[in-house]
């Protein structure tokens, strides 16, 4: 093959291997004005509609801290309630521009779908569900058990890993969203439903009567969620990726929604000031303004206020930190420095 000829058909081949997007997201974000963003069709605690029709949750919070950073405004954000076989086909085709919807963060999703996770918003484990009245006190006794799932999650197979170690069989009952996953738990088509431990505690106090149903102790896998974005830009995965880290970062360095004005009027210490944008500013090499991660704080909150009002202690849920604690406090959360 002559050398033109090579070239020629290279350059097609990575045309072919490159979405069109690919590198050009966050410039065309920011000439939209609004951040398209993905999320559950329905979680509480991660993303759901409330009373009034907004979205609430820790998924739909990341998603405006995002908006804040990029615009100076939380509420530019047009939510897209995604299905678990939806999200990624959302994301791949340009749906959105982010998908922050209880994704769990595996090798299979990070390097064979085109897509990358920028970090964890939750450390989570995939549990069991059951009624109190199966008399179950623990998961080594499901044997012959009929198991609701949720279709196009990793539960499917974490469970029948499970299930093949530990010499025990089940019957799988799978559905195309996890609220009907929870109504064929209560109605009794299935002896216990299996997912993230914080989808059961969401799912449970949306039961007729949670106090019926309790989660098994065992946890049977690491499920890391956070966002995702595609593969191929990397200008729009740092502005995702260190949205996260000033969330977790002004947690560890106390600074809230409520003191954020007084800590960038005082604060002596340095990881804050160039935090906050008031000696160093890291937004001119994301194009983003200098306040970005002022604007974060002050419109979301930091990750431990994002945490508590939506699936903590503040929360229907009252889900203790546990692994999505601060570094220094016996949890995994953790910044790299903002220097």
């Amino acid at each position: 093959m002559k050398k033109k000829t090579l070239v020629a058909a290279l350059a097609a081949a990575c045309s072919l291997a490159t979405p069109a997007w690919a590198g050009q997201t966050l410039d065309t974000v920011l000439k939209r004005g609004v951040l398209h963003c993905g999320v559950s069709d329905g979680l509480p605690g991660f993303s759901y509609t409330d009373a009034s029709g907004n979205y609430a949750g820790i998924d739909a919070d990341f998603c405006r801290a995002v908006a804040a950073a990029l615009f100076g405004d939380a509420k530019k954000v047009k939510f897209t309630p995604l299905t678990a076989k939806e999200r990624f086909t959302a994301l791949q085709s340009g749906e959105i521009d982010v998908l922050s919807r209880n994704s769990t963060w595996t090798i299979s999703r990070d390097v064979g779908m085109g897509m990358s996770f920028t970090g964890v918003t939750y450390y989570d484990g995939q549990g069991f569900l059951v009624n109190k009245k199966l008399g179950v006190k623990s998961a080594r006794e499901l044997d012959g058990a009929t198991v609701c799932i949720q279709a196009g999650t990793t539960t499917e197979m974490n469970l029948s890993d499970y299930f093949r170690t530990n010499g025990m069989k089940y019957t799988p009952v799978t559905y195309e969203k996890s609220d009907e996953s929870a109504k064929a738990l209560e109605s009794g088509r299935c002896d216990v439903l299996t997912s993230d431990q914080s989808q059961l505690y969401a799912q449970r106090i949306k039961l007729a009567n949670p106090d019926d149903y309790v989660v098994l102790p065992e946890v049977i896998s690491k499920e890391p969620l956070g966002p995702v974005v595609r593969q191929g830009d990397s200008e729009w995965f740092n502005v995702v990726r260190w949205t996260l880290f000033a969330l977790v970062a002004a947690e560890e360095y106390g600074i809230t929604s409520a003191n954020v004005d007084q800590m960038a009027k005082t604060s002596t210490n340095p990881e804050v000031r160039r935090l906050l944008g008031l000696d160093t500013d890291f937004g001119k090499d994301m194009k983003l303004k200098k306040d970005w991660a002022y604007q974060i704080v002050k419109q979301v909150g930091n990750y431990g206020e994002m945490f508590e009002r939506n699936v903590g202690k503040g929360s229907p849920l009252k889900i203790e930190r546990g692994l999505n604690a601060q570094w220094n406090k016996g949890g995994l959360q953790y910044a790299p420095p903002f220097r």
